[in-house]
């Protein structure tokens, strides 16, 4: 993969905000195109409400400046973090950038907490992403006709005690 830096994103900053509006609307019309629901409510959404949402955001740079990707979250209840969005540019696919933000997010942003997300059930690669970084997947739903969810939990390890 080609070197990218994980970055606070400021959506304060109109070319910040539309970089990632953009690659968002790319990376959910993909995933509309992988479960047959074109539904989703981010791609129903303006640049306004896009932004309006109380999100903390990371991206994932390439050396030339390019978002290839970003990840969104929202402090939850009990101290656990909800994983709102996980979007990589399709000229990105395949190449490692949800991965390398989501190590980063479990190991440097929120280490021993417990993470939840959320995925169409259909979407093969977010699947097969969240299991083989030790997520558990929970109970599928149906949040509405047509769409059915798969539900992820990572349950941060609980530090073995310490020997005498």
């Amino acid at each position: 993969m080609p070197s990218t830096q994980i970055r606070s994103l400021d959506l304060a900053d109109e070319a910040t905000a539309d970089a990632v509006y953009r690659l968002g609307r790319a990376a959910y019309a993909v995933e509309a195109e992988l479960i047959g629901f074109d539904g989703i409510p981010a791609l129903a959404e303006s640049l306004a409400e896009m932004r309006a949402h109380a999100l903390n955001w990371v991206g994932a740079v390439s050396d030339g400046g390019d978002l290839a990707g970003f990840l969104a979250w929202e402090e939850a209840a009990g101290g656990a973090v909800c994983i709102d969005r996980l979007c990589v540019s399709p000229a990105w696919f395949r190449r490692g950038v949800a991965s390398l933000l989501l190590r980063h997010a479990l190991a440097e942003l929120f280490p021993g907490r417990r993470v939840e997300v959320t995925t169409g059930a259909a979407n093969a690669p977010a699947v097969s992403l969240y299991e083989r970084l030790g997520f558990t997947r929970g109970p599928d739903f149906s949040p509405t006709p047509g769409l059915l969810m798969a539900a992820f939990t990572h349950q941060a390890a609980i530090p073995a005690p310490p020997t005498i």
